[in-house]
């Protein structure tokens, strides 16, 4: 007899399995005229969907960025209705979002809130778990150098770079950051200017990655 209600029992106890993965990519017409964030030339965006548990979750667009062997982040793809009220019809368009952390294990999916980020600035490059990019600041006015450490209240790196002026700047604003690991440095370059390095030192992770407690 006590056999017979510990495997209900057992059933009941372990935790759920969660599949989390990228699905098939596909091409939306895209341009600067639909996103900020696009770069001249573009006329597509590749697109993937971010699936768990067999379900659709977000679309994504670009390269995961694996921070954990559990965790990977992935920036996000809005479908943005774009229609005027005076529009007959809905009218979608495709946007660069803000990027996204996601659990392996739990299947959570979070919003990464790095710091004076701006989709139609900012290009994130990852090394563990720090994003570093050129970002503008609440004013709209500056240039910034900018680390971001997942779960950080604070960014690790945030230097200016320059004047900003939202109306007539360069694209891109800047090259890709570069990182080393040994000493551990960051470097940036925004268009036209020189390049600037920066070390961080007595830093370490800082993401907290909760069990899965689900039954």
């Amino acid at each position: 007899m006590a056999a017979a209600f510990a495997c209900p029992l057992v059933a009941w106890c372990a935790p759920k399995p969660h599949v989390v993965a990228l699905g098939v990519a596909k091409r939306e017409p895209y341009s600067v005229a639909s996103d900020p964030a696009a770069m001249k030339d573009e006329t597509e965006l590749k697109v993937r969907p971010l699936i768990v548990d067999g379900k659709a979750k977000e679309w994504t667009t670009g390269e995961a960025h694996d921070v954990t062997d559990r965790s990977f982040a992935v920036r996000r793809a809005v479908r943005l209705n774009d229609a005027l009220p005076t529009d007959k019809t809905e009218r979608w368009v495709w946007q660069r979002g803000p990027w996204l952390l996601v659990d392996r294990t739990t299947g959570k999916v979070t919003a990464l809130r790095l710091p004076d980020f701006n989709p139609s600035v900012s290009e994130a490059v990852w090394f563990r778990d720090y994003a570093a990019y050129c970002g503008v600041n609440t004013t709209g006015k500056q240039l910034f150098a900018v680390v971001a450490q997942v779960e950080a209240r604070r960014p690790l790196l945030a230097r200016k770079l320059g004047a900003w002026d939202a109306a007539d700047h360069p694209t891109p604003a800047c090259a890709s950051a570069v990182w080393q690991r040994d000493p551990l440095k960051v470097s940036f370059q925004a268009t036209g200017a020189e390049v600037v390095s920066f070390d961080l030192i007595g830093t370490s992770a800082v993401l907290v990655e909760d069990d899965d407690s689900d039954p």
